[in-house]
This record gives C-alpha cells, structure tokens and sequence, in this order.
C-alpha cells in the first residue's frame, strides 16, 4: 500500500505527532511525507518526499496573528501549479493533517482523502467553543481542508470519530519531577515581550524556550533557550508547570504528566479560543497577554493545588485501524 501523508508545518505539534505517528504508518505500507509550511521551529525526523511553502501562519512580537506577513508568504500561481502538480492520484490512501494543497490536489483530481489530525475534531459540533463565534474562524476550521473522512484528535472523546492526543513516547514513558522552576513556551512572543510578563515575577525561576535565541542566555530570573526536542522535553518532564499557548498538543503532554498548565489564545486564532474553551472545562487556567492582572493570576495559578497525573493518551493502533477501515468502504471525493 502507497501513503500519502501530508503534515502542515505551521508551529511545531504537526511535525511532533508526524514522528509519533509514522512508525506505526509504516506498518501499513510505503509511507510518502508531504511537508506544507515553513516556519516550525521542529525538524521532521524523516525522509521528506514532497515540500512546499504552502499556507502558513505567522505572529507579531506580541502574540498576535501578523497578516501582512502571511499575504506576503502567499503566491497564489505557486500554489495552483503545487495543486495541479501534487501527484496525489499515485496512491492508495491520502492523509491529510490540515494541509490546503494536498486537499485542493484531491478535489482537483477527485481523490478521497482522510483528514486526520486536532483540526478534524472541529467537523463535530460537539467539540467545545467559546461563547463567542468567531464566524469567519468556524468556517476556516470547517472548509480549509475537505476530505472524504475526517478523524479528530483533542483532549478527550467528544463524538465518535474524535480519539485522545497522541503523545510521543519521551512523554509516555517518563517519570515526572518538580524542579522547581516555571517552562514557558510561547512561540509567538519575542523575549522582550516574556520578559516584561515575567520580570515582576523575581521570586520564582522561568525557564524559556525562545524562538529568537540559538544559544541558552539568561536576565536576571529567566534562562531562554533554543526550542530542541531534548530540551523541551526534559523541561515539560521536570517543571512545576508550564505556561503556553492555547494550542493542542503542548498542553495535553502537560496535563498527562499531571503538571500545572496555564494558557494564552493567541489573538485572532480562533482555533486556540476553542482549545481555551475545552481546556477551561478540564479545569486549567486560562489568561489574554493584555490583562494587566498576570502577575496575581500567575501567583493563583501556581499556589493551586497540582492536578493528577489523568490525561489520556491516544492508543495509537486503535486509531489507525479505525482510520484504515474507512478506506474500505465506498466513499467519495469531496470537492474544496
């Protein structure tokens, strides 16, 4: 069996789940990886077949969503000749982790595909959503990418084809401790900006995982680091908590190491506002960057009682059966 798995690069936790997942893929067949975006700060630890710039996010210094920056990455003749290129039609079973290239490439050609990943999850409406809609937000999560099937990942089983996070086997197999010191990851942030939401915070030590720095350097209580494999995990496993972005798969490692977890959405992703949501109903501590009140929400957060080791892992051979027997039935291509 030929694979086609396509992995959306914008932020790390694609590529994250990418590694996890592949082994298992190859169980199945000949695995081809189609990397989309270009600007995680993750390696793919794999041999990569097909790449393109594809559509991809980026931030302001402060947190927030840099549209000028993503028009400026957009070149609308170079993504009509990858659509149009894409040799999707040349195997079995396409999966696609919230890539647009590879699901206009099946439409185009009339190729069913699986759209596999956290996005998928939002197909249901039974996964959670702030109390505001963001309409144009919905509408991206539901029409980015079409696909025959879709099958959803999130912090737990909100509808039937929605599985538990898939967490890589670092995290699965340590023994967690606290250090005493605070993991910060906020990829979206510059220094300068998690400086000044830490730095009133002397009494206690940070740990940062920069997205500007390439060697370790440290003011004042706050050590960055450059965001590695190695030492992200060995951080996560080893904090008292973590603070970080509403995103998917950080915050479940967290919560199945039974850590502390506070989270920021970032402005104008509505995808993260929904994560915020579904993580608030688990019972973590949620903040916007421009509440002036940090510093007592952290000191809250921090003195509040540490959870149990209680998130669920994904079991990864169930989900993939369940994703393969929809390859056997008679199922259509759905146009984008």
């Amino acid at each position: 069996m030929k694979i086609f798995y396509a992995v959306q690069a914008t932020g790390n936790g694609h590529i994250s789940r990418a590694m996890s997942l592949l082994p298992y893929l190859q169980q199945y067949g000949e695995v081809d990886i189609f990397l989309s975006g270009n600007n995680s700060h993750l390696q793919l630890d794999a041999p990569v077949k097909y790449r393109s710039k594809g559509v991809s996010l980026f931030y302001n210094n402060c947190g927030g969503l840099d549209y000028w920056k993503i028009a400026k990455g957009l070149n609308l003749f170079r993504i009509q000749r990858e659509i149009r290129e894409l040799p999707v039609e040349e195997y079995d079973v396409i999966i696609n982790d919230f890539d647009f290239i590879t699901s206009a490439a099946c439409a185009r050609k009339k190729i069913p595909s699986i759209h596999f990943g956290h996005q998928a999850s939002f197909q249901s409406k039974k996964t959670p959503r702030p109390e505001s809609t963001d309409f144009a937000g919905e509408w991206i999560l539901k029409n980015f990418v079409k696909a025959s099937h879709h099958v959803g990942l999130h912090f737990k089983r909100y509808d039937l084809n929605i599985f538990t996070p898939v967490i890589k086997k670092e995290i699965l197999e340590a023994d967690p401790a606290d250090h005493g010191y605070i993991t910060v990851y906020l990829p979206s942030c510059s220094d300068l900006h998690i400086y000044k939401l830490l730095s009133p915070l002397s009494g206690f030590r940070f740990r940062v995982f920069s997205k500007d720095s390439h060697s370790p350097y440290s003011v004042d209580n706050i050590s960055y680091l450059p965001v590695t494999k190695e030492l992200f995990n060995d951080a996560l496993i080893h904090c008292s908590g973590i603070i970080t972005g509403a995103g998917f798969e950080t915050p479940a490692e967290a919560l199945y190491l039974g850590k502390r977890v506070l989270v920021t959405p970032i402005r104008g992703q509505y995808e993260q506002c929904c994560n915020a949501a579904a993580l608030q109903q688990l019972g973590v501590s949620v903040f916007s960057q421009s509440d002036n009140h940090f510093s007592e929400l952290f000191l809250q957060w921090i003195h509040s009682p540490v959870p149990d080791r209680s998130g669920n892992a994904n079991n990864i051979q169930d989900c993939l059966e369940y994703l393969f027997s929809l390859t056997e039935k008679n199922w259509d291509w759905v146009p984008a």
